[in-house]
């Protein structure tokens, strides 16, 4: 099997690997991590890229000293391994002050000072060549209806939105926004709860370009959709600028499992779309393959290592699975048969008006019942697909 490279652009989370195992119910399980020494382990794992929230480097009271300090420090580190920062994202909801929200907060205060704190993380980014930046709004939402002006919180959110792309734009900074979708958890109800969501509001930005989303494999599975579609319409939008991969079993708490460790056959599908479905099978995606994963508690410190290389690991096995599918003349048989490749051809002919369309003989006389004999082979497709992921072709 073939270890992982910078060329395949994996990149972990710092709070990823610094979890420390504190849950709603238990303390932590591991002593806290040095940034450094995440650095310096992911990369000797074959890693090209870490990521961070702003307080995952340094305290949200730090003085301009120990910030500075401890950047510089993580900047060295980075320097020493070659390993890059593709995104960087700000901190809105560890703090008690932001438990009623961040940039769509009831109170103006806080929504002015989360803003700010979005725009020093933002110079940082930029600082450190990131070229994208995450905004989950994990406390944007509420949990009793009466207590939220949403349509007066898209407001809040979109002028955050507006203000930062600005700014952006006014310091030349080559950066995009790439929201985060999430159902629930930490609140009851999170605005733009989906990839639909999320793209529908894009569409009212005043630099929508600079906008896309970043989906989480968990945060579609715990809402009972279907990932592989989402990212597809993300794909489709052209608004798929970043993507966090993990394992979800269900609909249920946000798990963060390792990659594959979840729904295994939705994993599998999601590399090949990820990696095969662009033009000539070229891969449809470019940016960095982010891993976004908790170690279980039960681990040591060795088990976090053990399980950041795992996500890697079974990536590049569905991604070898995957090529083996698509190669098979078998598959391609039972595609055919399925008529899978027959969706691309556009249902009108060129030019075909629909006064064409209706006085079409092809359409007036098109014979329902023989075309409901037809199989369609999807049964046969699945299952070539479950062996070659199995290994059993």
């Amino acid at each position: 099997m073939v270890e992982p490279t910078r060329a395949d652009k994996f990149s972990f989370g710092l709070w990823t690997v610094g979890w420390r195992g504190v849950d709603p119910f238990g303390d932590a399980t591991r002593p806290a991590l040095d940034p450094v020494e995440a650095v310096h382990r992911l990369a000797e794992l074959g890693a090209y890229g870490i990521t961070f929230h702003d307080n995952d480097l340094f305290p949200i009271d730090a003085t301009e000293d120990q910030r500075r300090t401890r950047i510089d420090r993580f900047t060295a580190a980075l320097r020493a391994t070659g390993l890059v920062v593709p995104m960087v994202t700000t901190n809105l909801f560890t703090h008690p002050v932001f438990k009623e929200g961040g940039l769509t907060a009831n109170d103006r205060g806080t929504r002015r000072y989360a803003l700010c704190k979005v725009l020093r993380t933002i110079e940082l980014a930029a600082e450190l060549g990131a070229h994208t930046f995450v905004m989950w709004g994990g406390r944007e939402g509420s949990e009793y209806d009466s207590a939220k002006d949403v349509p007066a919180a898209l407001d809040r959110y979109r002028e955050s939105l507006d203000l930062l792309t600005r700014f952006v734009v006014d310091r030349r900074y080559d950066i995009r926004f790439a929201l985060e979708p999430k159902p629930n958890e930490p609140r009851g109800d999170i605005l733009l709860p989906t990839v639909g969501h999320a793209l529908a509001f894009i569409a009212t930005l005043e630099h929508e370009h600079l906008v896309g989303v970043n989906p989480e494999v968990g945060h579609e599975q715990m809402a009972g959709l279907n990932v592989t579609h989402g990212i597809a319409q993300a794909l489709w939008h052209h608004k798929l600028f970043h993507i966090d991969l993990n394992g979800q079993r269900g609909i249920k708490y946000d798990q963060d499992l390792v990659f594959a460790h979840g729904d295994l056959m939705s994993a599998f599908t999601l590399v090949d779309l990820l990696e095969y479905s662009g033009t000539l099978g070229s891969p449809a995606y470019e940016g960095p393959r982010h891993f976004d994963y908790k170690p279980s508690r039960t681990e040591n410190i060795d088990g976090v290592w053990h399980s950041a290389a795992a996500n890697m690991r079974n990536y590049l096995l569905l991604k070898h699975r995957a090529a083996a599918f698509r190669a098979d003349p078998e598959v391609q048989e039972a595609l055919e048969a399925a008529a899978v490749s027959e969706l691309r051809t556009p249902t009108l002919d060129p030019g075909e008006t629909p006064d064409d369309l209706l006085g079409d003989p092809r359409t007036a006389h098109f014979d329902i019942d023989k075309a409901s004999e037809r199989g369609h082979a999807f049964v046969r497709l699945n299952q070539l697909a479950l062996e070659h992921l199995l290994g059993a072709r």
